[in-house]
């Protein structure tokens, strides 16, 4: 999606609503609720949580053409920091919602990361580049407050979204036609009450997505079980405001693997630093996470009262666990409503923005009728494989970090200054931008045919007269990339379900001159030199940027397309199974 602009259906196309017909001049009808009537209160979906997650997936919604419902039991938007860090792949998401300009006003590159262990011995020491395999930085440092403030203010522009502040979701019953939501009044902790008697709502949608955290509503209403990998660490959280915004911290981001205080000191977004200590076995919660204490510890780093201010103090238990299910019938759950991970990644938020990216086009899909409910179960299918590859990573990392034994923190360092000393980066293998199942081509053997499942990159384009990074000059969704132009070996019939799909059928090309209406000028050589990599002369690439399958030779595009098809089943009634 383009800044400022919205986009209706897949990749673009109008998507037709909930009773399956489509009015051209309004785009989707309005939704309906179990009886046909429409009304304020009936939803395509509704989405009960309004952090990072919950906003991502209304505006991809929204922006999609359909009415969406986004419950959140607090009035106001939560004003401290929590997450810090994202990734080059959530970067290119933030920025298909429409916040391409404002990214910079909130974050920053993180540019560098290192380790060292309690005597000042660097064990690790990463470079970060600045323009990753998505176009934006690999790794990105921001303050949430203002990335929610400005996700919100673009879920408020998207004109299907309806954002319900200060509702809190108290009841759900699901039935064979969609879901009734009821919502009490709320000011966050309590529901208010007038007279005694609480101000409810009752909300109707096909869908119900828990985006409403670690103690999701949503989910307590589904049968799914929680996996807990049992690791659990205290840490003390401290944001701080130096009031010399120009103090130089170096390296920006530090890891300290000290056994006699785990510490970590890091950017916290433009003009704002982070610090985290590890409480060890026996100290209390609440002494530690004291103020007095807070100062205390970052005397050490030359911050006091007088030079800083002290924004938030709390203490975490970071966990590691996730749902084995997040689909039932019509209820699903994305973000910390379905995983929770330690923070030694990086991973928390942007996995559940990557939930949101994964799940929001196979529901548009589904609700417009050209995919068959079953579709939806390969949400979990897709997105657990690659969370808990995430999840153990960072319990790895932390199992480092964390270490409490002097003993063992000798051993691990000699073994990290071995590694650094001959070469080896211990941190190569971070969470692979890789489905190994779900709707990808598959070869002979049932397993997902190379390249299907990799991460799509992204570059700098020039396409009818735009030049950008592709998903603002070209656009979103379905993508077909080839050396050679689809349409030469695509039918009439194949080409008019693309057309109705939404999907972009594009000829690469390096000659700068090139202005064929499939043309894209690949400025960089991105693109053709991810394809020469892939050996292959094109790629289908799915709207949340992961490749679908390549065709190594141009007269297979026609077998790709028709695999996709296939994986979809398209049909007018998709019936979704009732719990």
């Amino acid at each position: 999606m383009n800044e400022n602009h919205t986009e209706t259906g897949a990749g673009g196309m109008t998507a037709p609503g909930a009773g399956g017909t489509t009015d051209s001049a309004r785009g989707p009808v309005p939704a309906t609720d179990a009886t046909g009537a429409a009304g304020d209160d009936a939803y395509d979906v509704l989405v009960v949580g309004a952090g990072p997650v919950g906003l991502t997936t209304a505006i991809q919604l929204g922006a999609r053409g359909w009415r969406v419902g986004l419950v959140e039991r607090w009035p106001h938007p939560y004003p401290l920091p929590r997450a810090v860090v994202f990734d080059h792949e959530v970067a290119r998401i933030l920025a298909s919602l429409g916040l391409t300009d404002a990214l910079s006003t909130f974050s920053e590159p993180a540019t560098d990361y290192e380790w060292r262990n309690g005597t000042g011995e660097t064990l690790l020491r990463l470079a970060f580049e600045d323009t990753g395999h998505s176009g934006w930085p690999t790794m990105n440092i921001f303050t949430q407050p203002q990335l929610e403030g400005a996700l919100e203010a673009q879920a408020h522009r998207t004109a299907d979204v309806d954002v319900l502040r200060g509702w809190e979701a108290v009841d759900l019953v699901e039935d064979a036609s969609g879901v009734s939501l009821t919502v009490a009044e709320s000011t966050g902790d309590e529901p208010v009450l007038r007279s005694g008697v609480r101000r409810c709502r009752t909300l109707r949608a096909h869908f119900v997505v828990g985006c409403d955290g670690a103690n999701s509503f949503v989910r307590s209403r589904m049968t799914t079980t929680m996996t807990d990998r049992g690791f659990q660490h205290d840490w003390l959280v401290l944001d701080v405001l130096p009031h010399d915004r120009n103090r130089v911290f170096a390296p920006r981001n530090l890891q300290i693997c000290d056994p006699t205080r785990p510490t970590t000191a890091v950017s916290g977004g433009p003009g704002r630093r982070r610090w985290e200590f590890m409480l060890l076995p026996g100290e209390s919660s609440a002494e530690f996470g004291s103020a007095e204490n807070a100062w205390r510890l970052l005397a050490d780093w030359d911050v006091h009262p007088g030079n800083a201010t002290l924004e938030r103090h709390t203490v975490y238990t970071f966990r590691a666990r996730w749902a084995e299910d997040w689909r039932e019938g019509r209820l699903l759950l994305a973000g910390d409503a379905a995983h929770q991970m330690p923070p030694f990644a990086g991973q928390g938020m942007c996995s559940g923005i990557r939930d949101a990216a994964n799940l929001t086009w196979k529901l548009d899909l589904v609700l417009s009728g050209q995919a068959d409910a079953t579709l939806l179960d390969t949400y979990t299918t897709e997105r657990s494989q690659h969370l808990r590859h995430a999840i153990e990573l960072s319990v790895f990392l932390g199992g480092i970090i964390c270490e409490p034994d002097p003993a063992a923190a000798s051993q691990r360092d000699a073994r990290m200054l071995a590694d650094r000393q001959a070469g080896r980066d211990p941190l190569a293998d971070m969470p692979p931008q890789m489905l190994t199942g779900g709707l990808l081509r598959q070869g002979a053997d049932g397993a997902p045919e190379a390249p299907a499942g990799q991460l799509g990159c992204q570059g700098r384009v020039r396409f009818r007269g735009r030049t950008g990074l592709f998903d603002q000059a070209v656009g979103t969704g379905f993508a077909l990339l080839a050396t050679e132009d689809p349409r030469a070996v695509l039918d009439e019939e194949i080409l008019g379900w693309c057309e109705r799909l939404g999907m972009h059928l594009l000829r690469v090309t390096g000659d700068p001159a090139a202005k064929g209406p499939a043309d894209v000028v690949d400025l960089d050589g991105t693109y053709r030199t991810h394809l020469e990599r892939c050996g292959q002369g094109a790629l289908l690439i799915r709207p949340d940027h992961y490749v679908f399958g390549g065709a190594s030779r141009t007269e297979q595009m026609p077998g790709l397309v028709a695999a996709l098809r296939r994986g979809l089943v398209p049909s007018a009634t998709a019936a979704v199974p009732a719990r």
